[in-house]
């Protein structure tokens, strides 16, 4: 039977507190934690050669860990300046490299931004910049991401990710739903019904694969009436969102996506939370 996958964005706080120091231990710590996923973090840059990657991919598959990457936050699909939204099909070109040395199934690609034109310009501006990126030597065998974003300003909601994966196969959303929640000031999931029809919208759009192994992530986010502020860890109570319902949705749906956890630290032991709530779930059906 396949199942939803559960695992951090990075290393979290108590893998370096149990004396843990390089992200080469972390394959199998994570194996002794019951985790079964990870997120590469190059948010900053791809600052790794790609033999110590491979070393890293090498670790992951001993210990049965599924391999996402995050590309550098400063790629931005829809930026204005021809010149530097150009400069963004190198970083994704790196990371594609990267995340095939890693071993990594797919990568995660923010949008960019919608506040100095029209949505509409900066939809048309982002679906240039991946059809350019499409026709670049990158492995075929890596999904780009598309991720759902947080802020007002950003381009990025739902609606407008789908529009872009819908035109090659090779792109997918990276449903956050933190970031959903936040940009719209709360409220946005709070039932099972409420991420089951994310999962129904993506399948009827993009097709029943792409909504069943759905790419993730999942934190709750302080927001502001202009959307994301800072990840907090599930101990908060006051924002949100749920994931009981998300994990209850997923179960009794038969839905097996890869759910990367961001929280503030506590991203490997928020993600196993998920993962015993899933669990639960699946033993009651």
């Amino acid at each position: 039977m396949q199942k939803a996958l559960f695992g951090p964005a990075g290393n979290c706080d108590r893998f370096y507190a149990e004396g843990n120091k390089h992200s080469i231990e972390a394959f199998k710590w994570l194996e002794k934690n019951n985790i079964d996923a990870y997120e590469y973090q190059c948010g900053n840059g791809i600052r790794t050669k790609l033999e110590t990657f491979k070393e890293l991919g090498k670790e992951a598959k001993r210990y049965g860990i599924s391999l996402s990457l995050h590309a550098p936050y400063y790629i931005s699909l829809s930026g204005i300046e021809e010149e530097k939204r150009l400069k963004s099909l190198d970083y994704i070109k790196t990371s594609a490299d990267a995340a095939s040395a890693l071993g990594a199934d797919r990568i995660v690609i923010h949008t960019g931004s919608a506040s100095k034109i029209s949505r509409d310009e900066a939809l048309s501006l982002a679906k240039d910049t991946m059809l350019r990126a499409l026709d670049m030597p990158i492995d075929k065998s890596i999904t780009l991401c598309l991720e759902t974003m947080g802020k007002k300003n950003q381009l990025g909601t739902l609606d407008e990710v789908i529009e872009l994966c819908s035109i090659d196969k090779r792109l997918a959303p990276c449903v956050d739903f933190g970031h959903l929640n936040a940009r719209d000031a709360g409220g946005v999931f709070v039932t099972f019904d409420d991420y089951r029809r994310v999962f129904d919208l993506i399948g009827s759009k993009l097709g029943e694969e792409k909504a069943k192994y759905l790419h993730c992530h999942f934190s709750k986010i302080e927001y502001t009436s202009q959307g994301e502020k800072k990840h907090l860890t599930f101990e908060d109570n006051i924002f949100g969102p749920a994931f009981e319902p998300l994990c209850e949705a997923i179960a009794k749906e038969g839905l097996c996506p890869r759910i990367i956890c961001e929280s503030a630290g506590t991203q490997a032991d928020d993600a196993l939370m998920m993962k015993n709530c899933y669990n639960s779930y699946l033993e009651k059906i």
